[in-house]
């Protein structure tokens, strides 16, 4: 493989790339609450919205239980109960988030959790209400209620544990390591052997525990291209030319193309054989270039004006 092309499917980035994308950027204060956190990783309070809730606060309730305080601003509100919890989940290094809905203006939210009073607290986990607390709780109970929510669910979720290193970390003067996924070690190390096979049932394991994991995706669109790389023949493009109809051949050619470093050649094959195709092998020619997609940075300007391509074949 050219290094061109080796450098587009490194791995040694994705992590960083998907710790990014997994993080919650604050929305900015909502009316008659206190500004969110600030960025960084300690961005654990966010003003959540209708348009951002997915990646707010269902994507981040499958590593650690997000509570969503619901409060009303035309209603005087729960101040000392809302700054206990801010206070926690700020300093709790992300064993948990808070994310607050102000249900005035964002009443989608409000009818989707069927919400009578407020304040009210519904505890998401795994992108589901597994707790509820209706009215306000002490603020001397606040913390020992999170406690025996942390308590109940540490063994379940992982990354509960790792926050709260993270927290004990931050009292003290010694830098912290995040700790490795013994996951993720495990399909590293086959890939560095060779064993793409096991990388591959290393990643798509990972993902039936936790379909929203974007590193986990990532890596397995790469090791699977790795895998198809390695046995591609350059003598498939000329196959491929002088069969145009062969969904099969341009599958192969796109391949040998991509490992060859000539991107926007296997995008415009690809793109073309769903122009000419339908039914099955349209699908199949449109769903290989979907995965070639994926083994580039979203912003990729080639990835962005093939997209365009595909959408004006496709309707």
């Amino acid at each position: 493989m050219s290094s061109a092309m080796a450098g587009a499917v490194d791995l040694s980035g994705l992590k960083a790339r998907a710790d990014a994308a997994n993080r919650p950027a604050p929305s900015g204060g909502a009316a008659g609450g206190p500004p969110a956190t600030g960025g960084g990783e300690g961005s654990w309070v966010v003003d959540a919205t209708e348009q951002g809730f997915q990646n707010e606060v269902l994507e981040p309730s499958l590593q650690v239980p997000v509570v969503v305080e619901l409060w009303a601003s035309r209603y005087p509100r729960e101040e000392q109960l809302s700054a206990e919890l801010e206070r926690l989940a700020s300093t709790g290094g992300g064993a948990w988030r808070l994310a607050r809905v102000d249900i005035d203006t964002q009443s989608r939210v409000a009818q989707a959790f069927g919400v009578q009073q407020v304040p009210m607290l519904v505890v998401l986990v795994g992108g589901q209400p597994v707790d509820a607390v209706n009215g306000a709780i002490p603020e001397d109970r606040v913390a020992e209620w999170v406690t025996s929510l942390l308590d109940a669910l540490r063994d379940r979720m992982p990354a509960i544990a790792e926050g709260e290193r993270r927290a004990a970390a931050a009292g003290s003067d010694e830098p912290v390591e995040e700790p490795e996924d013994p996951r993720f070690t495990a399909a590293e190390d086959a890939l560095e052997q060779g064993d793409y096979a096991a990388a591959e049932a290393a990643y798509t394991g990972i993902l039936d525990s936790e379909p929203a994991n974007e590193q986990a995706k990532a890596a397995l669109a790469q090791v699977r291209f790795l895998a198809r790389a390695e046995q591609a023949d350059p003598s498939s493009i000329e196959r491929a030319d002088a069969a145009p109809d062969d969904v099969d051949a341009q599958l192969a050619a796109a391949d040998a193309e991509l490992a060859a470093d000539r991107v926007e050649a296997a995008f415009t094959r690809l793109v073309g054989t769903v122009a000419r195709t339908g039914g099955e092998d349209r699908d199949r020619a449109r769903g290989h270039l979907v995965g070639l997609f994926e083994l580039f940075p979203a912003d990729d300007p080639r990835v962005a004006t093939a997209r365009r391509a595909l959408a004006r074949a496709l309707f």
